[in-house]
C-alpha cells in the first residue's frame, strides 16, 4: 500500500497545474484571447522559465501527449469515411504543397544564418509543421471546424501527420550526408514501410469489422464506466499500435475515430472522452510553455522573438496563396494560414531526435526548440488580432468554396431523446415531413429497430449535458424527450434550459402531476402520453354507441378543452378539492369534468365500504378550510 510520502509528493504536481489553469486561462479569456494561449502562458508561469513549480516538465509533457491524441480521435468521429475520401485532393495536393514550400523557405533561412545543409533542412521540416492541438482548439473555439477553410486546414494537417513516419526515417540519412549510407538502410526503410502499411490495414479492419458488436456487447451489458474504459481502451490501444509500428499515436487515434464516425455508439464515446480530452489537452499546452528555456530567452531574446514573428509571417504568406490558389477566398485563405502558422507538436521529437544524431550541434537545437514553442504561444494571439480586423469587414460576400465540410451535412432539427412507442410513432410523423432528426437511446435494442428508419441513431444516455452537447443539440431547434421515466425527463428539461437556452422543449408527460411540474418549468408543449390516445379512443366508443362523428367529436374536444382549464387552474393552486392549499407537487386524483346526474352505486359489501371510506375523506377536506378560517 503506497504511503502518506507517496501520496504528498504527486499531489503538489498535480494542485500545480491545476491551479495554473483555474487562474491563467479565465483571465486570458476575459482579455478576449484563445484558452491555448493561457495555457501556454500558465506552463511558462510554473515552469522553469517562471516560477520553477514543477520540477520536471518532461514528465508532465509525457502524459499531456495524450491529450493530442484524444483530441484526434474526436476530430476522427466527426469524419466519416466518404468524406475523408473526398478530401484527398486537399489532403495531398494542399497538404504536401504547404509542407514542400514552407520546409524550402524555413530552410533556406536556415541556410542564410550559417547552418548546414543537414541541419538547415531538418529545421526548416520540423517549423514548417503545424501545431494540430492550437490550430484545431482555435477553430473549435471559433466554430469553424466544419466551414470550408478549416477543412482545407485540416486537410493540411492530416497530411502533416501522416508524412512524419518518412520525416523520422529521413533524419539517419541526413545524418550520413556526405558519407557512404549504413548496409542494409534501403531494406530497414522498406521493412518500417511494411509494418506502418500492415498497422493501417489492421487497424481499418479490426475498425471497420470487430468495434461496433464489441461495444454493443459492452452496452446490453450495461455499465457506463465500463463504456468509458472501452473507449479509453480503443483510443490509448490504437495509439500504441500505431506508435509501435512508427506512425504517430495521433494518426492511430484518429484512425479508430474515423472506424467509429458511422457507429451507433459515436456520441456516447465522444462524451466519454470529452472530459479527458480537455483536461490532458490543457496540460500539454502547459507543458509547452514549460519547455521554453528561460535562460536563453533572457541571453537571445531578440533573435528569438524576431526569428518567431519572421517565421510565422513567412508561414502565414505562404500559405494563404496556396489556399487561394485552392479556391479559399482571401480572407478564409488568411484564417487558414493563420491557424496554421505556429510550429507543431513534432517539432519538439524531430529536433532533439536530429540533436542525437548530431546533425544539429551547440545551441542550435535549443534555440529551435524555444523558437517553436514561441510561435505556439503568440501564434494564437496573432490569429485573434486578425479574427478582430476581419470582424470588420464581416459584411463582405463571400463565394463558396468546393471543399468537402468536416461536419455533418444536413444539420440535426430536431433531437429526439427515446425510441420507445411514443418516440417511434413521433419519428414515423417527422420522417413522412423529410425533417432530419437524431434519436439518442441507450436501450440496444431500439437501437436496432431504428436502422431501418434512415435517420442517425446513437446510444447514449440523454440526462447527460456532454451526450447532449455531443449529438449537436446546441444547433438543433427542438428536442423531443419521449422516454417514461418523469424524473429523468424532467433532469433532460432542466438541462437544456440552462445550457441550450435556444433550443425548444417538447416533452412527453408521464401523468397530471409531472404534466403540471413540467408547465411550471415552462417548456414549450407537453402532452400526458395517453391523453389523446384516450380521447380518440372514447370518440370511437360514442360512435359506436350511435352518436354521430360529428356529435362526438364536439363532445370530445368539450372534454378536452375543460380538461386544459382544470390543468391550468392546478398548476396554479386553485382548484377547490384542497389540491391548492398544498405546497410542492399535489396527489391528483382522478375528478369528473361533468357533475354526475347520480351518486356511486355499489355492488358489493367491499365496494360499498370504500365508497363511504372515499365519501368521509371528501367531506374532511371541506370541512377543514372552514375550521381552519374559524380558529383564525
Amino acid at each position: 500500500m503506497a504511503s502518506a510520502a507517496t501520496h504528498a509528493s504527486f499531489l503538489p504536481p498535480v494542485l500545480t497545474f491545476l491551479s495554473a489553469a483555474v487562474i491563467g486561462v479565465p483571465i486570458v479569456r476575459l482579455l478576449g484571447q484563445s484558452a491555448v494561449l493561457g495555457y501556454l502562458v500558465a506552463g511558462v508561469v510554473i515552469g522553469p522559465a517562471g516560477l520553477s513549480l514543477i520540477a520536471e516538465p518532461e514528465t508532465a509533457a509525457s502524459v499531456a501527449e495524450i491529450g493530442v491524441v484524444l483530441l484526434l480521435f474526436i476530430v476522427g468521429l466527426e469524419l466519416e469515411l466518404s468524406r475523408l475520401v473526398s478530401m484527398r485532393r486537399d489532403i495531398f495536393g494542399l497538404g504536401t504543397a504547404q509542407l514542400a514550400l514552407c520546409s524550402l523557405a524555413l530552410a533556406g533561412a536556415g541556410l542564410a544564418f550559417g547552418l548546414t545543409p543537414a541541419a538547415a533542412t531538418v529545421v526548416g521540416i520540423a517549423l514548417a509543421l503545424s501545431a494540430t492541438a492550437v490550430a484545431l482548439q482555435l477553430l473549435e473555439e471559433r466554430g469553424d471546424l466544419g466551414s470550408a477553410y478549416g477543412g482545407r486546414s485540416f486537410a493540411v494537417l492530416l497530411l502533416q501527420d501522416i508524412s512524419v513516419v518518412a520525416i523520422l526515417a529521413l533524419l539517419p540519412l541526413l545524418a550520413t550526408a556526405g558519407a557512404t549510407p549504413k548496409d542494409g538502410w534501403l531494406d530497414e526503410g522498406l521493412r518500417s514501410t511494411g509494418r506502418a502499411a500492415a498497422a493501417v490495414a489492421g487497424v481499418v479492419i479490426v475498425g471497420r469489422y470487430g468495434l461496433n458488436p464489441f461495444f454493443r456487447l459492452l452496452a446490453a451489458a450495461g455499465g457506463r464506466e465500463v463504456m468509458t474504459a472501452a473507449a479509453l481502451l480503443v483510443v490509448l490501444g490504437t495509439a500504441m499500435v500505431m506508435e509501435r509500428a512508427g506512425l504517430s499515436m495521433a494518426m492511430g487515434a484518429f484512425l479508430a475515430g474515423v472506424m467509429l464516425a458511422e457507429s451507433n455508439f459515436r456520441h456516447q464515446l465522444e462524451a466519454d472522452i470529452e472530459p479527458f480530452r480537455g483536461m490532458l489537452l490543457g496540460l500539454f499546452f502547459m507543458s509547452v510553455g514549460m519547455s521554453i528555456d528561460g535562460n536563453l530567452l533572457a541571453h537571445h531574446w531578440a533573435a528569438l522573438i524576431g526569428a518567431t514573428l519572421a517565421a510565422i509571417a513567412v508561414k502565414v504568406v505562404l500559405v494563404a496563396g496556396l489556399f487561394r490558389l485552392f479556391g479559399s477566398p482571401w480572407l478564409d485563405a488568411v484564417r487558414g494560414a493563420a491557424v496554421l502558422a505556429p510550429a507543431g507538436e513534432f517539432a519538439f521529437v524531430i529536433l532533439p531526435a536530429a540533436a542525437d544524431l548530431r546533425i544539429l550541434e551547440g545551441n542550435v537545437p535549443r534555440f529551435c526548440v524555444a523558437l517553436a514553442a514561441l510561435t505556439m504561444l503568440v501564434g494564437p494571439i496573432i490569429a485573434k488580432g486578425l479574427d478582430m480586423l476581419f470582424a470588420r469587414r464581416s459584411g463582405e460576400a463571400q463565394p463558396p468554396s468546393d471543399v468537402g465540410d468536416v461536419a455533418e451535412s444536413g444539420d440535426t432539427r430536431v433531437l429526439v431523446v427515446g425510441f420507445g412507442r411514443f418516440g417511434q410513432i413521433l419519428a414515423q410523423v417527422l420522417l413522412a415531413e423529410g425533417i432530419s432528426i437524431t434519436v439518442i437511446d441507450k436501450d440496444v435494442g431500439q437501437i436496432r429497430a431504428a436502422t431501418s428508419f434512415g435517420f442517425r441513431i446513437y446510444y447514449g444516455d440523454g440526462t447527460r449535458l456532454d451526450v447532449l452537447r455531443a449529438s449537436g443539440l446546441a444547433k438543433a431547434d427542438l428536442i423531443c424527450i419521449c422516454i417514461d421515466d418523469p424524473d429523468a425527463a424532467t433532469k433532460i428539461v432542466d438541462i437544456v434550459h440552462e445550457e441550450f437556452a435556444n433550443v425548444r422543449t417538447y416533452v412527453r408527460a408521464y401523468d397530471r402531476t409531472h404534466a403540471i411540474a413540467l408547465m411550471n418549468r415552462d417548456v414549450d408543449f407537453q402532452l400526458r402520453e395517453t391523453v389523446e390516445s384516450a380521447l380518440g379512443f372514447g370518440r370511437a366508443t360514442l360512435e359506436g354507441l350511435g352518436l354521430s362523428a360529428e356529435a362526438a367529436a364536439r363532445r370530445v374536444e368539450d372534454v378536452r378543452k375543460r380538461d386544459v382549464a382544470r390543468l391550468v387552474l392546478q398548476q396554479a393552486g386553485a382548484m377547490p378539492d384542497g389540491s391548492g392549499w398544498l405546497r410542492g407537487t399535489p396527489e391528483m386524483r382522478p375528478e369528473p369534468l361533468t357533475a354526475p346526474t347520480r351518486p356511486s352505486r355499489a355492488l358489493s359489501a367491499e365496494t360499498r365500504g370504500l365508497i363511504e371510506t372515499q365519501r368521509h375523506e371528501a367531506a374532511t377536506r371541506v370541512l377543514e378550510p372552514e375550521d381552519s378560517q374559524r380558529d383564525a
